[in-house]
């Protein structure tokens, strides 16, 4: 009995499909299968030759905005970011705090490495301060007018122990116009003359600042001209101190305070008036206690007696004055000494060299017409200045040369007394000797 449909037999329900259960007595044929050609792949290149594939461009869903944009939500997407894993672990060990759930964006930025920074910082400005300060220094050092070669000066006697600085102060008007000379009441000489001198002895037992009175009765020795080159004979000729300067300039007044004292000089220091005047200006003046008031029309000099702060042209004034003093010359190197040492003792200060706008000033002020030897190092000056400053402070002492009388108006030295001096400098030792 037939079970299938009308029309339907073995052949149409595939009875003659191999292992389909047939209920035909004859086996069933195997299926021809048909040939199917696979295509051939392309040659491909040398591993050599290939070309690395691009990076696969992973399309990352659009996340949802920050955190104060309102409610968020976990897309289940992975973006390579961490995720917290509620227990601190997390992937790869960055996951977030416990049962925190968040996700985090990348490891929390370090904390500020103080020291470092403040090692960074102190290395900077110590390699700022000192580009600085040597840049100061060549500046001031090429300002120098070094033309004065003391190797001209012959016969010199033995250097002895400490430095000794002749400090000169001229009446040159270098640089002045017509009116700074009026101002200033210098007069419109020709020329320049000495209008101070002073020995400064700087050593171990202090310094000692000596005054030579321009008014001086010396000895003029024998001596090679400056210019000329030419020797000149000594002929026993006295005159003074200040005429040997105007003779032959710089040279022959080292080779005569040499003689006369018998004391080595390794430095020579000059100034002018008007790098005088502007030098107080710079600083914004010095203050002086004037014990006795005193007026000179010569010199411009009205003051009264009292502290008070002299500028520029007023100091001057100070330093020039001696027609108003019964000892003439004699006082008024005592208050060249004063002034000098004051000047020296208000520059020297912390709110002068650590203000650039007043330490330049005053550099530029002073070494434009500042004059020294061929020796004189910036270094050398600046010892000579805190010596300066030293007879002020009480550290050091400050004389005239010791005088015994006159003679046709020129000041005669005390000869035993200055022996003495110098032998005592020479030996750096402490000085004694009074200048009564």
């Amino acid at each position: 009995m037939n079970d299938w449909p009308e029309g339907w037999n073995d052949d149409n329900r595939g009875g003659n499909r191999y292992g389909q259960g047939s209920a035909s007595d004859r086996p069933e044929s195997a299926r021809a299968m048909p040939h199917v050609q696979r295509p051939v792949p392309p040659q491909q290149p040398a591993p050599s030759q290939r070309r690395p594939a691009p990076p696969r461009q992973r399309q990352v869903p659009q996340q949802p905005g920050g955190y104060d944009e309102g409610p968020q939500y976990d897309s289940g997407y992975n973006t390579g970011q961490v995720y917290g894993g509620g227990n601190g672990s997390g992937h790869g060990g960055q996951g977030g705090g416990p049962g925190d759930g968040g996700y985090v964006q990348g490891r929390p930025a370090a904390a500020p490495d103080w020291r470092r920074r403040i090692k960074i910082g102190a290395l900077v400005l110590v390699v700022v301060v000192l580009g600085v300060s040597i840049g100061t220094y060549f500046w001031a050092d090429s300002k120098l007018k070094r033309d004065v070669d003391l190797s001209k000066v012959i016969e010199r006697p033995k250097s002895g122990d400490g430095t000794n600085y002749l400090i000169v102060g001229s009446d040159s008007r270098e640089g002045m116009t017509a009116e700074d000379k009026k101002k200033l009441h210098t007069g419109s000489a020709e020329g320049k003359r000495t209008d101070s001198m002073m020995i400064l002895h700087d050593g171990g037992d202090g310094p000692t600042l000596v005054s030579l009175p321009r008014d001086s009765n010396v000895e003029i020795p024998s001596f090679v001209g400056s210019e000329s080159g030419k020797k000149y004979e000594g002929k026993g000729r006295t005159t003074k101190l200040n005429a040997a300067y105007a003779e032959d300039g710089p040279e022959l007044l080292v080779r005569t305070v040499e003689f006369n004292t018998g004391l080595h000089i390794d430095h020579y220091v000059e100034i002018g008036f008007g790098g005088f005047a502007q030098i107080v200006d710079a600083i914004g003046g010095v203050e002086l206690d004037i014990p006795k008031a005193f007026k000179d029309k010569n010199s411009g000099a009205d003051f009264k007696a009292g502290k008070q702060t002299l500028n520029g042209e007023q100091s001057l004034a100070f330093v020039r004055t001696r027609y108003a003093f019964a000892a003439s010359d004699l006082d008024r190197t005592k208050n060249q000494q004063k002034f000098l040492a004051a000047l020296a003792n208000q520059t020297a200060t912390p709110s002068t060299i650590l203000n650039p706008f007043k330490l330049y000033p005053t550099m530029g002020a002073g070494l434009d017409t500042l004059v020294v030897d061929k020796d004189m190092s910036l270094w050398d000056l600046g010892q000579m200045f805190f010596a300066m400053k030293g007879v002020t402070g009480g550290d050091g002492k400050s004389m005239n040369m010791p005088i015994s009388g006159s003679t046709g108006g020129n000041l005669v030295w005390d000869k035993a007394k200055v022996k003495q001096l110098v032998e005592q400098l020479n030996n750096d030792e402490k000085v004694t000797v009074s200048d009564n």
